[in-house]
């Protein structure tokens, strides 16, 4: 199987504003003068913005320059990144697997070093699952903590506006534009409670790689972890229907979305109830770790990214989200970045800290990446 077309992560280039930071968007992002279009042929011919998304305008208004807007997987729903309307993005590093989704075009121009950073959205790990298959950093902030006006869906109990880049000093620079400045860097890194929940290869190359640089592996757990995955999904799916379901009458939008969506229409008050119970419990169970070590560390996907082949079914990959999903549901920031590869293909290590703590986790990844190159 191959995507209809191939991309290289745009679906619009232009130029907007002037600065030494060159940056693109996920098409679900508002930019004047230009329609968003989510990646669906049902919003072919959406108008085009008044204005920018908030978190844009302070960007360009700080001195960045935006390159254009980016694919994604349809609608934001999706893990993959493939898009046959609006293009499959070629991941620059590892060109047979998926680039991975929703935010596949903005991790690919990354990588593929067209742009100092993007912006993407994580709802269920949408930023931190392309940046671990493309092989950059992926940040997903604290909910609420960047603004989200001006983004598709307009409301989301879980959605972050989220940044990629190659380099940890380009996030660091990107926060504090963004008023959210990072401390100087760590002379040592804090201690790290590691949680064993990806096939044992991945776990066991993370953990190598954490003593091979003097961190050692507490070992934790988090017993919720799976059902704050299966909550995650019954809130997305229906928060995904009120926002998306007056699009499946155009009969425009593809399959395996379409189907996630009308899935959304049948779940009841009742499981919603459960899902936000999970949200309280797993919530009060990271803190409860949180308060014994500054970090949380496990892998970001927990099997190996799949090719474009093996991803011909969109909905059978749904289950590499159940890692970093967790965390949308409970609120907290989370970074992926790059720790090497197993078969060729990418390996990537998902820390987490407490609410407030993006600053943390930037350092960490600077401390981290400055002593594996």
């Amino acid at each position: 199987m191959k995507p209809v077309f191939e991309s290289n992560g745009y679906v619009e280039q232009f130029t907007l504003g002037a600065g030494e930071l060159r940056f693109a968007v996920k098409d679900t992002l508002d930019i004047a003068g230009h329609p968003t279009r989510a990646g669906c042929p049902a919003l072919a011919d959406a108008p085009k913005a008044k204005q920018h998304a908030r978190i844009v305008k302070v960007l360009l208004d700080s001195g960045c320059q935006l390159t254009g807007k980016t694919t994604l997987h349809e609608l934001a729903f999706g893990v993959t990144g493939i898009n046959p309307w609006s293009g499959t993005p070629i991941n620059a590093n590892y060109p047979a697997l998926i680039p991975g989704g929703s935010s596949s075009g903005s991790a690919a121009v990354v990588a593929s070093g067209e742009v100092d950073f993007a912006l993407g959205t994580d709802t269920g790990g949408s930023v931190r699952m392309p940046a671990a298959c493309c092989g950059v950093l992926g940040l997903k902030p604290g909910y609420g903590v960047l603004s989200r006006q001006g983004v598709l869906p307009a409301y989301s109990s879980l959605d972050c506006v989220g940044i990629f880049a190659r380099e940890p000093h380009i996030l660091r620079d990107v926060l504090a534009r963004l008023a959210l400045p990072v401390d100087a860097p760590l002379d040592s890194l804090p201690s790290m409670g590691f949680i064993f929940a990806a096939q044992p290869e991945i776990d066991a190359l993370l953990v190598d790689a954490l003593e091979a640089l003097g961190i050692a592996a507490n070992s934790v757990t988090l017993p919720l972890l799976g059902e704050a995955h299966r909550a995650g999904l019954t809130i997305i799916n229906r928060e995904n229907w009120l926002a998306f379901n007056a699009l499946l009458a155009s009969h425009a939008v593809s399959p395996d979305v379409a189907s996630r969506i009308q899935a959304g229409e049948s779940i009841t008050s009742e499981q919603l109830a459960r899902a936000e119970n999970v949200r309280a419990q797993f919530t009060a169970q990271v803190n409860a770790l949180l308060e014994d070590t500054p970090l949380l560390a496990l892998a970001t996907l927990p099997e190996l990214p799949p090719t474009l082949e093996e991803a011909e079914d969109p909905l059978s990959v749904v289950n590499l989200t159940r890692l970093v999903r967790p965390f949308n549901l409970s609120g907290h920031p989370a970074l992926s970045l790059p720790m090497g590869e197993l078969q060729g293909r990418p390996v990537a290590l998902q820390l987490v800290a407490g609410f407030g703590e993006e600053g943390l986790l930037v350092q960490a990844a600077e401390w981290l990446m400055r002593r594996r190159l």
